[in-house]
């Protein structure tokens, strides 16, 4: 597969490139385009094979391992990446036993994630691999541009042609989420357990009032939003412009 770069968003320079072997398509795709609005460079491959050949024709900076591989699995994906050199590797299982974590450690992993794994949490481990690794540490975030918003997520703030909006922190986090994979529908009910809390479940109407705010700060015209576009019977998506 080629190498995943989601509409509106931009490389980063000094950020590291990621190699992500994971073969639920579903799983990839999303954190490729989470990842990749983050500025990351990155490879998405379905299997281990794939993957060690990506690895001798564009080495990454860290690899994203899936444990549980159709034929050459994430152990021994982990093993031989591990015999050719200190690369940073994470892996990630859908399982948390011990037994499992353990092994995958004892094959040489830095890391591990349990899926669903969410983009912040596996940025982090990125980060704290690297860290910890010695390997070079991701540079600040870049300004993402979104048409006429600029969204710096390391500084928590936004700006419409380069002039600061006030949002209040649930708007905030509300447009950080659906910035994240431009133009992918997220549910009213996701964005309920995304925004607010882990496991909340509460009235859909809470989302869609925070929704009618933010438009009325980041849309030229908030009756004909283009940043916060409505799915009739599904959710929201931002974009893409």
């Amino acid at each position: 597969m080629d190498e995943r770069i989601p509409s509106g968003a931009a490389i980063v320079v000094g950020m590291p490139r990621v190699l992500l072997i994971e073969d639920d398509q579903a799983v990839r795709d999303g954190l490729s385009m989470a990842l990749g609005g983050r500025g990351h460079a990155v490879d998405a491959v379905a299997t281990g094979e794939e993957g060690l050949a990506r690895l001798a024709s564009r080495p990454p900076d860290i690899v994203v391992l899936d444990l549980m591989l159709p034929g050459l699995d994430g152990f021994e994906v982990c093993r031989r990446i591990r015999a050719a050199g200190d690369l940073p590797i994470i892996m990630l299982t859908a399982r948390n036993e011990d037994i499992d974590v353990v092994a995958g450690l004892a094959a040489g992993a830095d890391d591990y994630v349990v899926k669903p794994a969410r983009a912040q949490v596996l940025e982090a481990r990125i980060r704290a691999v690297l860290r910890r690794t010695g390997q070079p540490a991701p540079a600040p975030a870049a300004i993402e541009r979104h048409g006429d918003l600029g969204i710096d997520r390391a500084g928590l703030t936004v700006t419409k042609a380069d002039k600061p909006l006030a949002l209040a922190p649930t708007e905030l986090r509300l447009l950080l989420e659906l910035t994240q994979v431009p133009g992918r529908v997220l549910s009213r009910q996701y964005l309920l357990e995304s925004v607010w809390e882990h496991g909340y479940f509460g009235d859909s109407r809470v989302v869609d009032a925070c929704v009618q705010r933010l438009r009325a700060k980041i849309e030229d015209d908030s009756s004909a939003p283009v940043y916060v576009q409505t799915v009739r019977g599904f959710g929201y998506r931002f974009g893409p412009l």
